[in-house]
């Protein structure tokens, strides 16, 4: 296994710390007037997803722990399982709810999403970038509402809530970012 040493870190990297594997969030390469430089490094858990800030001596070592990602195509759910397909192999991967459970808001049967492995363990599941869903309901558009601002609340098929503009009707296909929740454009 890679070796990294905190002042080589960067964002994005994964590592192992204390048992856990954490990713890089952001990092800082502090230099005071006095005393040692050191390392602030703001870290997510992979596994549970908390995020914590800590400091580092820029010699301190760490183990870079390897995720593998790899594209499945979500089937269908059972109770709190959820079913994903390896496209290879066709081999049905079951998930609980509490892993994926942001990424329900933006995956339906038969959606493509990209399952991250750690030591042969799935322990996430993350949407395409942009997804396209329908609105299955909100208040009535307003006419002549597209040079209008404003947002009004909608709920896609997947029963998320976001903010739409005015002009969008219940039906409409919608594109939506799924690493911010947010409305992008008509599909």
């Amino acid at each position: 296994m890679a070796n990294r040493l905190a002042g080589d870190l960067r964002k994005g990297d994964t590592f192992e710390l204390d048992g856990t594997v954490q990713v890089v969030v952001d990092f800082q390469h502090v230099k005071p007037g006095k005393g040692a430089a050191f390392v602030r490094v703001k870290m997510r858990n992979v596994m549970t997803g908390s995020v914590l800030e800590r400091t580092f001596n820029p010699s301190e070592k760490f183990d870079l722990a390897y995720i593998e990602r790899k594209k499945m195509t979500y089937s269908y759910s059972d109770g709190d399982l959820y079913y994903f397909m390896d496209n290879e192999t066709y081999d049905m991967l079951p998930m609980n709810r509490s892993l994926i459970e942001e990424a329900l808001h933006f995956i339906k049967e038969d959606s493509l999403v990209d399952v991250a492995f750690y030591k042969g363990s799935p322990f996430s599941v993350e949407p395409e970038n942009f997804v396209v869903l329908q609105v299955v309901q909100c208040d009535p558009g307003i006419p002549g509402a597209t040079a209008q601002p404003g947002t009004k609340s909608a709920t896609l098929e997947t029963g998320y809530a976001i903010q739409v503009p005015l002009f969008i009707e219940e039906g409409e296909m919608i594109r939506v970012d799924t690493r911010t929740g947010e409305y992008m454009s008509r599909a």
